[in-house]
Protein backbone atom coordinates (compact mmCIF):
# COMPACT_ATOMS: atom_id res chain seq x y z
CA UNK A 1 0.00 0.00 0.00
CA UNK A 2 1.67 3.37 -0.83
CA UNK A 3 -0.18 6.46 0.56
CA UNK A 4 -2.58 8.11 -1.34
CA UNK A 5 -0.66 11.58 -3.29
CA UNK A 6 -4.08 13.23 -3.22
CA UNK A 7 -4.57 12.81 0.44
CA UNK A 8 -2.52 15.87 1.56
CA UNK A 9 -3.27 15.28 5.32
CA UNK A 10 -1.96 11.76 5.38
CA UNK A 11 1.11 12.67 2.83
CA UNK A 12 1.89 15.06 5.49
CA UNK A 13 1.41 12.56 8.55
CA UNK A 14 3.23 9.82 6.89
CA UNK A 15 6.16 12.41 6.27
CA UNK A 16 6.01 12.99 9.79
CA UNK A 17 6.19 9.72 10.82
CA UNK A 18 8.76 8.79 8.59
CA UNK A 19 10.90 11.52 9.94
CA UNK A 20 10.71 10.47 13.91
CA UNK A 21 11.29 6.92 12.49
CA UNK A 22 14.70 7.98 11.38
CA UNK A 23 15.56 10.11 14.15
CA UNK A 24 14.74 8.85 17.76
CA UNK A 25 14.81 13.03 18.68
CA UNK A 26 11.22 13.52 17.26
CA UNK A 27 9.83 10.39 19.07
CA UNK A 28 7.90 11.55 22.07
CA UNK A 29 7.89 9.56 25.50
CA UNK A 30 4.23 7.82 25.93
CA UNK A 31 2.95 6.40 29.38
CA UNK A 32 -0.12 4.66 29.31
CA UNK A 33 -2.81 4.58 32.79
CA UNK A 34 -5.02 1.22 31.83
CA UNK A 35 -8.29 1.80 33.77
CA UNK A 36 -9.85 -2.17 34.26
CA UNK A 37 -13.37 -1.04 35.18
CA UNK A 38 -14.13 0.42 31.38
CA UNK A 39 -11.26 -0.98 29.59
CA UNK A 40 -10.19 2.27 28.77
CA UNK A 41 -6.23 3.43 28.06
CA UNK A 42 -5.30 7.03 29.01
CA UNK A 43 -2.32 8.14 27.85
CA UNK A 44 0.24 10.77 29.00
CA UNK A 45 2.55 11.63 26.15
CA UNK A 46 5.41 14.23 26.01
CA UNK A 47 8.58 15.40 24.39
CA UNK A 48 11.92 14.61 25.83
CA UNK A 49 13.52 17.76 25.13
CA UNK A 50 10.97 20.54 26.73
CA UNK A 51 8.80 17.97 29.37
CA UNK A 52 5.43 20.09 27.31
CA UNK A 53 3.00 17.06 27.33
CA UNK A 54 -1.03 15.91 26.64
CA UNK A 55 -3.04 14.19 28.22
CA UNK A 56 -5.32 11.71 25.96
CA UNK A 57 -8.46 10.07 26.74
CA UNK A 58 -8.68 10.57 30.61
CA UNK A 59 -11.38 8.74 33.11
CA UNK A 60 -13.45 10.48 35.80
CA UNK A 61 -14.45 6.92 37.73
CA UNK A 62 -18.19 6.94 38.33
CA UNK A 63 -20.47 4.23 39.86
CA UNK A 64 -23.44 3.68 37.87
CA UNK A 65 -25.70 2.30 40.90
CA UNK A 66 -24.46 5.37 43.40
CA UNK A 67 -24.18 7.98 41.06
CA UNK A 68 -20.74 9.05 42.51
CA UNK A 69 -17.95 10.15 41.13
CA UNK A 70 -14.64 9.63 42.14
CA UNK A 71 -10.75 10.77 40.83
CA UNK A 72 -8.68 8.20 41.30
CA UNK A 73 -7.62 7.40 37.63
CA UNK A 74 -7.06 10.69 36.83
CA UNK A 75 -5.09 11.14 40.44
CA UNK A 76 -2.57 8.38 39.23
CA UNK A 77 -2.51 10.31 36.04
CA UNK A 78 -1.35 14.06 37.98
CA UNK A 79 0.88 12.17 40.40
CA UNK A 80 2.80 10.96 37.10
CA UNK A 81 2.82 14.09 35.38
CA UNK A 82 3.76 15.81 38.50
CA UNK A 83 6.52 13.01 38.98
CA UNK A 84 7.94 13.47 36.02
CA UNK A 85 7.76 17.45 35.95
CA UNK A 86 6.40 17.92 32.68
CA UNK A 87 3.82 20.79 31.40
CA UNK A 88 0.71 19.52 30.19
CA UNK A 89 -0.69 21.96 27.67
CA UNK A 90 -3.07 19.71 25.82
CA UNK A 91 -5.86 17.64 26.88
CA UNK A 92 -7.19 15.46 24.02
CA UNK A 93 -10.55 13.66 23.51
CA UNK A 94 -10.30 10.85 20.72
CA UNK A 95 -14.05 11.49 20.32
CA UNK A 96 -17.05 11.44 22.98
CA UNK A 97 -16.63 7.96 24.52
CA UNK A 98 -19.62 5.58 25.18
CA UNK A 99 -18.11 4.35 27.81
CA UNK A 100 -16.07 5.77 30.24
CA UNK A 101 -16.59 9.48 31.32
CA UNK A 102 -14.13 11.82 30.40
CA UNK A 103 -11.93 13.70 33.59
CA UNK A 104 -10.69 16.31 31.71
CA UNK A 105 -11.98 19.86 33.52
CA UNK A 106 -10.64 17.93 36.74
CA UNK A 107 -6.93 17.39 35.31
CA UNK A 108 -7.19 21.00 33.66
CA UNK A 109 -7.87 22.19 36.98
CA UNK A 110 -4.96 20.45 38.74
CA UNK A 111 -2.29 20.34 35.39
CA UNK A 112 -3.27 23.35 33.45
CA UNK A 113 -3.51 22.96 29.44
CA UNK A 114 -6.37 23.07 26.69
CA UNK A 115 -9.22 20.90 26.06
CA UNK A 116 -9.21 19.79 22.19
CA UNK A 117 -11.41 17.17 20.36
CA UNK A 118 -12.69 16.93 16.34
CA UNK A 119 -14.96 19.44 15.12
CA UNK A 120 -17.08 17.03 14.09
CA UNK A 121 -18.51 16.86 17.82
CA UNK A 122 -20.72 19.34 16.95
CA UNK A 123 -23.09 16.97 14.77
CA UNK A 124 -22.53 14.28 18.01
CA UNK A 125 -24.15 17.06 20.31
CA UNK A 126 -26.94 18.21 17.74
CA UNK A 127 -28.04 14.46 18.24
CA UNK A 128 -27.52 13.27 21.31
CA UNK A 129 -28.95 17.00 22.63
CA UNK A 130 -32.54 15.73 21.63
CA UNK A 131 -32.09 12.57 22.40
CA UNK A 132 -31.50 14.15 26.25
CA UNK A 133 -34.28 17.07 25.51
CA UNK A 134 -30.85 19.16 26.77
CA UNK A 135 -32.75 22.30 25.96
CA UNK A 136 -31.85 25.56 24.32
CA UNK A 137 -29.33 26.48 26.88
CA UNK A 138 -26.94 23.27 26.13
CA UNK A 139 -24.99 24.49 23.44
CA UNK A 140 -24.24 22.64 20.06
CA UNK A 141 -21.20 24.35 18.42
CA UNK A 142 -18.51 23.01 20.30
CA UNK A 143 -18.00 25.85 22.28
CA UNK A 144 -17.71 23.80 25.69
CA UNK A 145 -14.11 22.36 24.18
CA UNK A 146 -10.89 25.09 23.87
CA UNK A 147 -9.87 23.85 20.39
CA UNK A 148 -12.03 21.98 17.69
CA UNK A 149 -9.75 20.16 15.58
CA UNK A 150 -10.57 19.78 11.28
CA UNK A 151 -8.37 16.95 8.82
CA UNK A 152 -4.91 18.01 8.77
CA UNK A 153 -4.81 20.29 11.43
CA UNK A 154 -1.12 20.56 12.07
CA UNK A 155 -0.03 21.39 16.31
CA UNK A 156 3.22 21.23 18.58
CA UNK A 157 4.07 19.80 21.75
CA UNK A 158 7.14 20.80 22.55
CA UNK A 159 9.85 20.50 19.53
CA UNK A 160 7.53 17.71 18.38
CA UNK A 161 5.91 17.47 15.03
CA UNK A 162 1.65 16.74 15.55
CA UNK A 163 -1.18 16.22 13.22
CA UNK A 164 -4.74 15.33 13.09
CA UNK A 165 -6.82 13.00 10.84
CA UNK A 166 -10.27 13.05 10.90
CA UNK A 167 -11.14 9.08 11.50
CA UNK A 168 -14.90 8.70 11.19
CA UNK A 169 -17.31 5.64 11.09
CA UNK A 170 -16.98 4.75 14.88
CA UNK A 171 -18.66 8.08 15.42
CA UNK A 172 -18.92 11.39 13.22
CA UNK A 173 -16.54 13.01 15.40
CA UNK A 174 -13.87 10.53 15.82
CA UNK A 175 -9.84 11.56 15.13
CA UNK A 176 -6.24 10.16 14.96
CA UNK A 177 -3.74 12.93 17.07
CA UNK A 178 -0.03 11.77 15.42
CA UNK A 179 2.85 13.20 17.84
CA UNK A 180 6.01 11.62 16.17
CA UNK A 181 5.56 8.37 15.06
CA UNK A 182 2.82 7.34 17.41
CA UNK A 183 -0.86 7.21 16.43
CA UNK A 184 -3.31 7.80 18.95
CA UNK A 185 -6.41 6.23 16.94
CA UNK A 186 -9.35 6.21 19.24
CA UNK A 187 -12.04 3.64 18.76
CA UNK A 188 -11.16 2.57 15.22
CA UNK A 189 -8.83 -0.25 15.55
CA UNK A 190 -8.04 -2.78 18.56
CA UNK A 191 -5.43 -4.93 18.66
CA UNK A 192 -5.14 -7.56 15.84
CA UNK A 193 -6.33 -10.06 17.87
CA UNK A 194 -9.41 -8.29 18.37
CA UNK A 195 -10.42 -6.78 15.14
CA UNK A 196 -12.32 -3.47 15.08
CA UNK A 197 -14.79 -0.74 16.42
CA UNK A 198 -18.33 -1.14 16.08
CA UNK A 199 -20.14 1.38 13.61
CA UNK A 200 -23.52 1.20 14.65
CA UNK A 201 -24.09 4.47 17.34
CA UNK A 202 -26.12 7.39 15.80
CA UNK A 203 -24.21 8.79 13.16
CA UNK A 204 -21.61 5.74 12.88
CA UNK A 205 -21.01 3.93 9.29
CA UNK A 206 -19.16 1.14 8.51
CA UNK A 207 -18.64 1.88 5.00
CA UNK A 208 -16.66 4.90 6.65
CA UNK A 209 -14.70 3.08 9.49
CA UNK A 210 -13.29 0.56 6.87
CA UNK A 211 -11.98 3.47 5.22
CA UNK A 212 -10.47 5.30 8.03
CA UNK A 213 -8.93 2.58 8.77
CA UNK A 214 -7.06 1.86 5.34
CA UNK A 215 -6.21 5.22 5.70
CA UNK A 216 -4.63 5.39 8.95
CA UNK A 217 -2.88 1.69 7.60
CA UNK A 218 -1.28 3.91 4.46
CA UNK A 219 0.77 4.97 7.26
CA UNK A 220 4.30 3.65 7.59
CA UNK A 221 4.58 0.14 8.57
CA UNK A 222 6.64 0.97 11.50
CA UNK A 223 4.27 3.69 12.74
CA UNK A 224 3.40 3.14 16.54
CA UNK A 225 -0.30 2.64 16.79
CA UNK A 226 -1.61 3.45 21.11
CA UNK A 227 -5.34 2.08 21.08
CA UNK A 228 -8.31 3.62 23.45
CA UNK A 229 -9.63 0.27 24.20
CA UNK A 230 -8.56 -3.80 24.88
CA UNK A 231 -10.61 -6.68 25.97
CA UNK A 232 -8.24 -9.17 25.70
CA UNK A 233 -9.13 -11.27 22.93
CA UNK A 234 -9.94 -15.13 23.26
CA UNK A 235 -6.71 -17.10 24.50
CA UNK A 236 -5.03 -14.28 25.46
CA UNK A 237 -4.21 -13.85 29.11
CA UNK A 238 -2.94 -9.58 29.34
CA UNK A 239 -4.67 -6.54 28.35
CA UNK A 240 -2.42 -4.76 25.61
CA UNK A 241 -2.86 -1.42 23.84
CA UNK A 242 0.14 -0.89 21.68
CA UNK A 243 0.72 -2.60 17.93
CA UNK A 244 2.05 -1.47 14.64
CA UNK A 245 0.70 -0.42 11.12
CA UNK A 246 2.30 -3.63 10.01
CA UNK A 247 1.32 -5.77 12.51
CA UNK A 248 -2.65 -4.45 11.58
CA UNK A 249 -2.17 -5.17 7.67
CA UNK A 250 -0.71 -8.19 8.57
CA UNK A 251 -2.69 -9.90 10.96
CA UNK A 252 -5.97 -7.38 12.15
CA UNK A 253 -8.77 -10.63 12.17
CA UNK A 254 -10.94 -8.12 10.56
CA UNK A 255 -9.52 -5.62 8.42
CA UNK A 256 -5.84 -7.10 7.64
CA UNK A 257 -4.81 -6.48 3.73
CA UNK A 258 -6.93 -8.04 1.37
CA UNK A 259 -10.26 -7.83 3.20
CA UNK A 260 -12.56 -5.26 1.20
CA UNK A 261 -14.51 -2.78 1.81
CA UNK A 262 -18.11 -5.27 1.40
CA UNK A 263 -16.57 -8.36 2.98
CA UNK A 264 -15.83 -5.88 6.64
CA UNK A 265 -18.97 -4.07 6.43
CA UNK A 266 -20.90 -7.44 6.07
CA UNK A 267 -18.74 -8.53 8.99
CA UNK A 268 -19.36 -5.75 10.98
CA UNK A 269 -23.24 -4.74 10.34
CA UNK A 270 -23.62 -8.71 11.31
CA UNK A 271 -21.61 -8.67 14.50
CA UNK A 272 -22.97 -5.45 15.87
CA UNK A 273 -26.16 -6.58 15.57
CA UNK A 274 -25.46 -9.10 18.65
CA UNK A 275 -24.05 -6.31 20.56
CA UNK A 276 -25.42 -4.86 23.72
CA UNK A 277 -24.78 -1.10 24.24
CA UNK A 278 -22.19 -0.03 26.82
CA UNK A 279 -23.08 -0.15 30.06
CA UNK A 280 -22.28 3.28 30.68
CA UNK A 281 -23.28 4.87 26.97
CA UNK A 282 -26.28 7.15 29.16
CA UNK A 283 -24.25 8.92 31.92
CA UNK A 284 -20.80 8.79 29.58
CA UNK A 285 -22.43 10.62 26.42
CA UNK A 286 -24.58 13.14 28.40
CA UNK A 287 -21.41 14.30 30.09
CA UNK A 288 -18.56 13.79 27.34
CA UNK A 289 -20.38 15.86 24.57
CA UNK A 290 -20.59 18.52 28.07
CA UNK A 291 -16.69 18.68 27.67
CA UNK A 292 -16.29 16.27 30.35
CA UNK A 293 -18.84 18.34 32.39
CA UNK A 294 -21.82 17.34 34.51
CA UNK A 295 -25.36 18.61 33.92
CA UNK A 296 -25.46 21.84 35.57
CA UNK A 297 -27.44 21.23 39.08
CA UNK A 298 -30.42 21.85 39.15
CA UNK A 299 -32.50 23.91 42.33
CA UNK A 300 -31.50 21.81 44.81
CA UNK A 301 -27.81 21.70 44.07
CA UNK A 302 -27.78 18.45 42.41
CA UNK A 303 -26.66 17.16 39.04
CA UNK A 304 -28.99 14.42 37.03
CA UNK A 305 -28.42 12.27 34.28
CA UNK A 306 -30.91 11.60 31.95
CA UNK A 307 -32.12 7.96 31.10
CA UNK A 308 -34.31 7.71 27.87
CA UNK A 309 -36.92 5.28 28.01
CA UNK A 310 -37.64 3.16 24.79
CA UNK A 311 -35.79 6.03 22.68
CA UNK A 312 -32.33 4.06 21.69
Amino acid sequence: MTTDTTDTPLATATAQVAAAIADPAKRPSIAGFFDEATNTITYVVHDPATCEAAVIDSVLDYDAASGRTSFTSADLVAEYVESKQLKVTLHIETHAHADHLSAAPYLQGKLGGELGIGREIIRVQDVFGKLFNAGSEFERDGSQFDRLFVDGERFKLGELDGIALHVPGHTPADMAFIIGDAAFVGDTIFMPDFGTARADFPGGDAHQLFRSIRRLLALPRDTRLFLCHDYKAPGRDTYAWETTVGQQRDGNIHVKDGVSEDEFVAMRTTRDATLAMPKLIMPSVQVNIRGGRLPDPEDNGVSYIKIPINAV
